[in-house]
């Protein structure tokens, strides 16, 4: 029979996380990459391909919301980082099909580094909680 202890299931959800993590992290890099594309005359066709990629990191990071939250529970009074919300959606999608510009396009993409950047960190931290749970094993 499995030994499911704590830091065994916080071991699995933390693995489980850095997968929806670099899968985000893959996403959002295409959808930066299309937003280059973009910023030097794309047009509506890289546009849809640019909000999918989003899109599949928004999903994305809606599992790797649910996940933290597992682990808050699993760890118990550990802290671990809130909630993630892309910075990506809304008003700036809208103006990114009705308005597009070199100007909007070139937000976009800003907001994209950015989300991506938190991605990004978000997994280096999750990273070092794998690190300390394995050293308590």
């Amino acid at each position: 029979m499995a030994d499911i202890t704590p830091v065994n299931q916080a071991l699995n959800l933390t693995d489980q996380l850095i997968g929806e993590l670099e899968q985000a992290e893959r996403q959002l890099s295409s959808a930066r990459n299309w937003g280059f594309v973009d910023i030097l005359g794309g047009g509506i066709i890289t546009d849809l391909i640019k909000h999918s990629k989003l899109n599949n990191a928004k999903a994305s990071m809606d599992r790797v919301n649910y996940l933290l939250q597992e682990l808050k529970r699993v760890l118990g009074g550990i802290s671990m980082p809130g909630d993630y919300s892309m910075n990506v959606g809304g008003i700036a999608t809208f103006a990114d099909f009705f308005f597009d510009s070199a100007l909007v396009d070139a937000y976009m993409t800003a907001k994209i580094m950015s989300s991506l950047n938190e991605v990004r960190n978000l997994k280096n931290r999750c990273y070092e909680l794998r690190s300390r749970l394995s050293n308590l094993r």
